[in-house]
C-alpha cells in the first residue's frame, strides 16, 4: 500500500499548506473587524483552523457547526452571568447543559464548542463578557469564513486517485491471495509458505478502507468546483466497491477452510489429495483473474475469465468423479462454491452473454 500512503502524505501537506494560509489571512484581517471585535485578533485563525477540512463539503459543515456550538456556549456563559454569580456549583450546572445541549444529532463537530466557549466568557471575558462574546464570535465566524473561502479557491481537494489506487489494490491483494493458496495445495504439506493463512483480518481491515476511501472521494466531489475537470461515476466505484466486498469474504471463507485442513487436526473436513492438483488450478486462475482487473485490453480480461472458469468447471468434474474414503468430509466443494461466486461477483453476465468491459478507473488529485 506504498502508493496510498504517498497519496495520504501528499494530502497533508496540501492540507496544512492550506491551513497555514488561511490562519494568516485571518490574522492579517482580524484588526480590521468592527468595535470591540479587533481587540481578539487570535480568534480569527482559530476559526480558519477550525474550518479546514480535507473536502470543501465537509469545510463547510464543520465550519457551521463550530459557529452554532459557540454561539450556544455563549449564550449559556451569559445567562450565567445575568443570573447568578459564577460559582462552582453554577458553573459545574452550566458545563452539564453544555455537555447535554452537545448531544443534538445536528450540532456535530461543534458539540465540543459549547462547554469550551462558555467556559472562556467567563474566565477570560469576567467583568467584560458581553465585548468578549461579541470579539470571540466575530473573530471566530470571520476566520472560519476566511479557511473555507480557501478550501474552496486554493485547489479544492478531490480525493479521487487514493481511492482508484486502493480499488486496484485490493483487487491485487486479494488475486495475490488466491495465487499464494493455490501454490500451497501444490506443495508438500505443511506447506513452508504460511503467509497467507494469516491475512484473513489483514484483507477485512483493507476492504474497510477502501470502502472509507470510496466515500471520502465522493464527499470530495461535493460543492467543489474542480469536479467537472475530474468526471467520475461513483455508482459505478461503490459496484466495484460491493464487488470487492463480495470476494473478500468468500476468500476469507476459503482461507479459514484451507488453514483448517492443513493446520487443524481436529477438524471434520478435508482436502482429499487427488483433489490438490485441480482445485491448486481453479483457485490460481481466479486469483489471475483478479489481478488482471488493472489492465486495459478486454481481451486479455475476457481470456483469463475463460481460463478462471474452465478451470472450475474442470476441478468440478474431478470432484464429481472421485471416490471418497467413509466418513471423510470433503472441504473442496465449499471451496469451489466459493470461487463460483466469486466468478459471479467480478464478472456478472451481460445481456450480449459476453463479460462487460471494465473501464479503468479516472485518476485525480
Amino acid at each position: 500500500m506504498e502508493g496510498l500512503s504517498a497519496a495520504f502524505a501528499a494530502q497533508r501537506l496540501q492540507l496544512a499548506a492550506k491551513a497555514a494560509l488561511a490562519a494568516g489571512l485571518a490574522f492579517l484581517i482580524a484588526p480590521l473587524m468592527p468595535g470591540a471585535a479587533a481587540n481578539y485578533p487570535y480568534y480569527a485563525p482559530l476559526g480558519a483552523l477550525v474550518a479546514m477540512y480535507h473536502n470543501v463539503a465537509g469545510s463547510v459543515r464543520q465550519g457551521f457547526q463550530a459557529l452554532a456550538g459557540l454561539s450556544m456556549g455563549i449564550g449559556l456563559a451569559v445567562i450565567l452571568v445575568n443570573i447568578a454569580d459564577p460559582s462552582p456549583l453554577t458553573v459545574a450546572l452550566f458545563m452539564g447543559i453544555g455537555v447535554l445541549l452537545g448531544g443534538l444529532p445536528w450540532i456535530g463537530s461543534g458539540s465540543d464548542w459549547i462547554p469550551t466557549a462558555a467556559l472562556l466568557v467567563l474566565l477570560v471575558g469576567g467583568s467584560n463578557a458581553d465585548d468578549f462574546s461579541f470579539g470571540y464570535l466575530v473573530q471566530m465566524g470571520a476566520g472560519v469564513a476566511v479557511g473555507i473561502a480557501v478550501n474552496f479557491l486554493v485547489f479544492p481537494p478531490l480525493h479521487l486517485s487514493a481511492a482508484a489506487a486502493s480499488l486496484d489494490e485490493l483487487r491485487l491483494a486479494l488475486g495475490r491471495q488466491l495465487t499464494d493458496m493455490g501454490a500451497a495445495l501444490e506443495e508438500e504439506w505443511p506447506p513452508e509458505h504460511e503467509e497467507w493463512s494469516r491475512r484473513s483480518d489483514e484483507l477485512a481491515s483493507a476492504a474497510r478502507t477502501v470502502r472509507h476511501l470510496v466515500k471520502e472521494a465522493d464527499a470530495s466531489r461535493r460543492a467543489n468546483p474542480r469536479r467537472k475537470l475530474h468526471p467520475r461515476d461513483i455508482d459505478r466505484d461503490y459496484r466495484n466497491l460491493r464487488e470487492l466486498e463480495r470476494v473478500t469474504f468468500h476468500i476469507q471463507d476459503m482461507t479459514d477452510v484451507l488453514s483448517d485442513v492443513i493446520w487443524e487436526s481436529d477438524v471434520p473436513y478435508t482436502v482429499p489429495l487427488q483433489d490438490n492438483g485441480p482445485l491448486a488450478g481453479a483457485i490460481t486462475a481466479t486469483g489471475e483473474l483478479l489481478r488482471s482487473f488493472s489492465n486495459e485490453d478486454p481481451q486479455q480480461q475476457e481470456d483469463l475469465y475463460q481460463a478462471a472458469s474452465t478451470a472450475v468447471e474442470a476441478c468440478m468434474a474431478s470432484t464429481a468423479t472421485r471416490e471418497l474414503d467413509e466418513g471423510a468430509v470433503p472441504a473442496s466443494e465449499s471451496i469451489l462454491l466459493s470461487l463460483h461466486r466469486i466468478l459471479r461477483a467480478v464478472h456478472p453476465p451481460s445481456d450480449s452473454g459476453a463479460p462487460p468491459r471494465r473501464e479503468p478507473l479516472e485518476g485525480g488529485d
